[in-house]
């Protein structure tokens, strides 16, 4: 008598696994969702696409880039001193990248009228173009009005204070780098900076912010400034450096390019982070978020912020 074939009712062990991988891949992406709702960092995402925030940095990056740049040249040419050493000493760059630096600038002294007052007519619409994207900037994170080219002379004061600023940073440098460690050139830094970015937002939005909800978003953009300045210092010789064996002159412009870029993205994450963090701090205060509180709609996070800036 012949018994009948064993059977294998099981599913096939690969199959299961697979079905099992995806259901745990599934609840990981509903928890991360339900911990992303309603947190600062969705607010801080939302605060980004306001910005526009690819498209802040590099206009921003370029408008630095069309008025540095002629500058510096202007400058090197009909000074006696080195004027790109400034611009290795903010970057961080060694002996090296500061001898690349000083090859890409600097030149014979020139006087002829034509070329500086070329070199002044593109560094001076640069300079203003910096302050006007800067103002763009400010305004869409604080949710203000648009008021154009109105401000022009607010842009030139600023222009003014931001030079007279890096001159007077530049002149205490290199004594406290003598005097004191880094740790406390590391504070007066990150002090300077934010009490200049403070007024910066401040004065760029025609005082139409608090001062105090704009505390916290220069704090922010002075740490990330911080951070920043360390990791240019560790990073963009070597960068400058290869750059420049590969493509000669035009690699260092493309550096240049991306360090004046990266500046824009400190500047705009600075100020959002910033901003959500005042933003969530004062509607905590008052109660408005509880430890666990549902997620806004964008009409209620929008009136919020007016009242809290207004």
């Amino acid at each position: 008598m012949t018994q009948p074939a064993p059977t294998n009712d099981r599913p096939p062990q690969p199959r299961r696994d697979a079905h099992a991988a995806r259901d745990r891949a599934r609840q990981g992406i509903a928890v991360a969702r339900r911990r992303f709702e309603g947190s600062w960092l969705q607010d801080v995402v939302a605060r980004l696409k306001t910005v526009d925030f690819g498209s802040s940095i590099v206009l921003f990056g370029a408008a630095l880039l069309l008025s540095m740049l002629p500058l510096i040249i202007l400058l090197s040419s009909i000074a006696s001193e080195r004027i790109d050493d400034d611009l290795s000493r903010h970057i961080g760059l060694n002996s090296r990248g500061a001898h690349i630096i000083q090859g890409l600038f600097r030149k014979s002294p020139s006087h002829s009228a034509g070329p500086i007052i070329l070199g002044l007519i593109i560094a001076f619409a640069g300079t203003v173009t910096v302050a006007r994207s800067l103002q763009v900037v400010y305004e869409r994170v604080f949710d203000q009005d648009d008021r154009g080219w109105r401000d022009l002379l607010r842009f030139l004061v600023w222009v003014c204070v931001l030079l007279g600023f890096l001159i007077a940073e530049g002149s205490v440098d290199n004594p406290l780098r003598s005097a004191v460690g880094p740790v406390v050139r590391g504070l007066v830094s990150l002090m300077g900076v934010t009490i200049f970015f403070w007024w910066t937002m401040h004065f760029l939005l025609a005082g139409r912010v608090r001062w105090r909800y704009l505390l916290r978003p220069a704090f922010v953009s002075g740490l990330f400034w911080l951070g920043f300045a360390l990791f240019s210092s560790i990073s963009f010789s070597s960068a400058l450096i290869s750059e420049h064996k590969l493509y000669g002159t035009i690699g260092v412009v493309f550096i240049l390019m991306a360090w004046f870029i990266a500046i824009g993205a400190v500047i705009v994450l600075g100020a959002a982070c910033g901003a959500v963090w005042q933003e969530r701090a004062v509607r905590r205060t008052q109660g408005a978020i509880p430890t666990t509180a549902p997620r806004q709609t964008d009409e209620g996070r929008d009136r919020e912020r007016a009242r809290v800036q207004h």
